[in-house]
């Protein structure tokens, strides 16, 4: 199968995600069935990684989301912007690599394309104002060329759980 495009992978990411919220099956197996022969082994680590991340972080998105909504609960909140938006802010933290404005521009474009028709302004609505108070915070770790260079002080984005167990 030809590469594919980094739009393609996130799209991938959002079915897979979004089919095992639904499902609740074990996400080794919504992978299996679901994730299309990817090849590359940077595109595949950039799918797995992405889906690990969200997933293992889902409480710290679903609260950093919940704090730019007003008066909105997030069960409310339609499942594909939610998935979105939890892919997106997860790429503004544990992506250094990619700059915020390609991150936010890939989650509009592809909220317009698959969520409702207002979808687009509340996706970017929401990861602009994450985006503000990572600047903020000082906890937007990006670098590299063309990137922001902003580096925390005393460590980098916020830690993803461990998944062991205690």
């Amino acid at each position: 199968m030809s590469q594919l495009k980094r739009r393609d992978l996130r799209i991938a990411v959002m079915q897979v995600l979004y089919a095992h919220e639904i499902s609740k099956d074990p996400i080794d197996k919504v992978k299996k069935d679901l994730l299309p022969e990817i090849g590359e082994e940077e595109s595949s680590e950039f799918v797995n990684q992405l889906i690990d991340l969200v997933l293992k972080n889902e409480e710290l998105l679903d609260k950093m989301i919940l704090e730019k909504v007003v008066n909105w609960e997030l069960e409310r909140m339609a499942l594909i912007d939610k998935i979105v938006l939890r892919m997106g802010v997860t790429e503004l933290l544990y992506f250094p690599e990619i700059p915020p404005k390609v991150s936010i521009n890939e989650a509009i474009d592809i909220s317009k394309d698959y969520c409702t028709r207002n979808s687009g302004k509340f996706v970017n609505g929401i990861l602009d104002a994450i985006l503000d108070d990572l600047k903020k915070e000082e906890k937007l770790n990006k670098s590299g060329r063309g990137l922001l260079n902003l580096k925390k002080k005393s460590g980098n984005a916020p830690q993803e759980k461990n998944d062991q167990a205690v």
